[in-house]
């Protein structure tokens, strides 16, 4: 495969995800005046995004066993397509219970990214992945920031469900450019021992007595419930921090946007070096991964709780902390993508993140309004704090016993990979 197609394939893959994320998360910045065009409650806010993710959580298992048996890269126009049409549904919706139906109907999209990540992993080696996964992940910060700018800036003059036709009409377009430009590869053709084996690999499928395999080995067992947990944060500051800066801190349109965009592009940094640390300290010890996510996630926990903890007229203190947080927030991402491929067979490692994704949404599909109920009854400080510092605690608890089994299980994936080269 040469270099040059690789990288267009990332390039394409990372305009999906950075248009993708921007629509998924308009509905932060957007909060406030779908709010008031439906005159909702907190807990009613939450509860759209509550839906989305108990809908995405239920696809998971279908797209994972879907890219592992058909063309991950027709499944993903498939995917773009069904993005754009459910944002426009979300556009036209006139009352709370149908736009509540409508944005449940987005999460079948937002679980189309394991066939995403399977397909570049057989595109490079695995001491490359961890870098290029970050890379792509950069487009989560940077499209949360694009959907910020989208909304702040065209809220007043399309309105919030005019921004929603305009994302959705990205997707529904670039469908079409996926379905055109990306071509499929052989599952496990970046192995370095499958290397050279071409249309020898063919014969390694899915199959239900592999894929049930997935939990019978011990790093995905912890790496699937630390997963539980390991999201709410995500999904608790990601939806409410505009809210909370608008009414807990008193910040203007201005301030959210200076503070926001700090935040947000530090984040982007953080994904690239997390996934440049990972590689690096997976070339040592194939404990690297671990150990940089488990940093990164102590670090942010500490940095949040100093952030919340600013007065709110300290505006430049409580900016820097936030940035600092922001930086480690995604330290685990990538780290943990990669440490699912580096112990799963080719040809199931669709489903096993699919698995991984689905018990992640599961945990973390009533952050939003478990957050929205506790600040309903408290503040939304008090919210972030119980969820996102408890969450990244426990989390960091598993990932220690991770680090303590992950080498047997990457020794056990490398020797089926010689025995299947020797066979061929």
């Amino acid at each position: 495969m040469r270099t040059k197609y690789r990288w267009f394939v990332v390039g394409i893959f990372f305009i999906f995800m950075l248009l993708h994320q921007a629509d998924k998360l308009l509905i932060g910045p957007l909060t406030t005046s779908i709010m008031e065009a439906f005159q909702l409650t907190r807990t009613q806010m939450g509860a759209l995004s509550t839906g989305a993710l108990v809908v995405g959580a239920l696809c998971y298992p279908l797209w994972g066993y879907l890219y592992d048996r058909y063309a991950r890269a027709k499944l993903l126009a498939l995917a773009s397509f069904i993005w754009g049409s459910t944002t426009w549904l979300s556009a036209l919706a006139p009352t709370y219970p149908t736009f509540l139906l409508t944005r449940a109907s987005t999460g079948i999209d937002d679980s189309s990214y394991p066939g995403l990540y399977s397909l570049v992993s057989d595109y490079f080696a695995p001491q490359q992945r961890g870098r290029v996964i970050g890379l792509l992940q950069v487009a989560m910060p940077v499209g949360y920031l694009l959907g910020m700018l989208l909304a702040l800036t065209l809220r007043d003059t399309l309105g919030w469900r005019g921004v929603f036709y305009l994302t959705g009409s990205m997707g529904i377009l670039l469908a079409w450019v996926i379905y055109l430009g990306v071509r499929e590869v052989p599952r496990g053709g970046s192995e370095p021992e499958l290397s050279g084996l071409g249309e020898e690999l063919t014969q390694y499928h899915f199959e239900w007595s592999i894929a049930r395999g997935l939990f019978a080995k011990p790093t995905l067992r912890l790496l699937f419930i630390q997963g539980f947990l390991g999201v709410f944060p995500w999904n608790v500051i990601t939806y409410w921090t505009f809210n909370y800066l608008e009414t807990e801190r008193g910040y203007d349109e201005g301030r959210i946007m200076g503070t926001m965009v700090a935040a947000v592009l530090a984040m982007a940094l953080g994904n690239p070096v997390a996934g440049w640390l990972g590689d690096l300290a997976f070339k040592r010890t194939p404990r690297g991964r671990v150990l940089v996510a488990t940093s990164g996630i102590l670090l942010g926990a500490i940095f949040l709780a100093l952030a919340l903890n600013v007065p709110p007229e300290q505006t430049a203190l409580f900016g820097v902390l936030l940035t600092i947080t922001a930086f480690f927030m995604p330290f685990a991402a990538s780290n943990v993508v990669a440490t699912v491929y580096d112990v799963t067979l080719p040809e199931i490692r669709s489903t096993a993140l699919a698995v991984q994704y689905f018990i992640e949404s599961a945990g973390a599909a009533l952050a939003p309004l478990l957050a929205g109920i506790i600040a309903d009854q408290t503040s939304l400080k008090t919210a972030f704090l119980l969820i996102c510092i408890s969450a990244w605690l426990i989390c960091a608890g598993f990932f220690a016993l991770v680090a303590f089994r992950v080498p047997k299980d990457v020794a056990l994936l490398r020797a089926q990979l010689r025995a299947r080269a020797a066979q061929s």
